[in-house]
C-alpha cells in the first residue's frame, strides 16, 4: 500500500494570522487532522474542547487534546472547519507525521484513490 500526502493549511479561525502549513499523511484509519503536541503555539489560542484518549496505529494509547475551532484547507479542495486533535508525537529523522483524517476528508468530498495513491474529488456528498 501506498502512502499518500497531501499539502494542508490549518488556521485559527478567531486569528487568522495564526496558521500552519504542512504536508500530512493520509490516515483513512484516523478520524481527526491530528497535529503535533509541540505545534499548538503556531495556531495561538484554541480552545480546548476535550481531552481524549487516543489509540495510535501502533496499539498504544496516548492522551490527545482536542481544540478548535479552526479551517482546515487540504489542497485543492474546499476548506471546512473543524477541530484538531494535538497529541505528542515522536519526530522521525527530525520531522513530524501530521494525519489527514477520514472526518476531514469526508468534510471536503476528497476520496482516496487506491491505484493513483492521491486524492481525487467526490462528485457528490454522502447523505445515506
Amino acid at each position: 500500500m501506498g502512502r499518500i500526502i497531501s499539502s494542508v493549511t490549518i488556521q485559527n479561525i478567531a486569528d487568522l494570522e495564526m496558521k500552519i502549513r504542512c504536508d500530512a499523511l493520509v490516515d483513512t484509519g484516523a478520524s481527526q487532522m491530528v497535529l503535533p503536541a509541540a505545534w499548538k503555539d503556531r495556531l495561538g489560542d484554541l480552545q480546548e474542547i476535550e481531552a481524549v484518549d487516543v489509540l495510535t496505529a501502533t496499539q498504544e494509547i496516548v492522551k490527545g487534546s482536542i481544540c478548535g475551532p479552526v479551517k482546515i484547507q487540504v489542497e485543492g479542495f474546499r476548506p471546512v472547519f473543524g477541530e484538531v486533535c494535538f497529541v505528542d508525537m515522536n519526530p522521525a529523522d527530525g520531522h513530524y507525521e501530521p494525519l489527514i483524517g477520514y472526518i476531514v476528508l469526508e468534510s471536503c468530498q476528497a476520496a482516496v484513490d487506491m491505484l493513483g495513491h492521491r486524492l481525487v474529488p467526490v462528485k457528490y456528498m454522502d447523505l445515506k
